[in-house]
């Protein structure tokens, strides 16, 4: 797999990316540094343990990280979620199946690209 296929796998933004990082394999070094971020994660066992402000710096990181890296379709899910939680609130239900869906499909894909 191809970059750019990598991009059109997840929903991703590969010109806008292309654009700010130049080249290919300087997108990959940071791509790949992706799977090790501990954010997700975090999200996740905060949610568990209802800790709002917790869960909003991790959901806060994820949109960062994503936007960042034109990882489209996890950045739009991500902020809705990190909009619900910035207003203080933990009803996150309805969103965390998008996030979740597009957070697994960056990882799968990041994987394909590695093949």
């Amino acid at each position: 797999m191809t970059v750019e296929q990598f991009y059109d796998y997840i929903c991703g933004d590969y010109a806008g990316t292309k654009g700010r990082l130049m080249t290919d394999e300087r997108i990959l070094r940071f791509v790949n540094k992706f799977p090790a971020d501990g954010s997700y994660q975090l999200l996740l066992d905060s949610l568990d343990s209802a800790n709002v402000e917790e869960a909003f710096r991790a959901a806060h990181t994820i949109k960062g990280v994503a936007q960042n890296l034109g990882f489209t379709a996890l950045y739009k899910s991500s902020e809705a979620v990190t909009e619900i939680l910035r207003s203080g609130s933990l009803d996150v239900a309805a969103k965390m199946p998008e996030l979740t869906k597009y957070y697994n499909l960056t990882i799968d894909g990041i994987a394909k690209l590695n093949a």
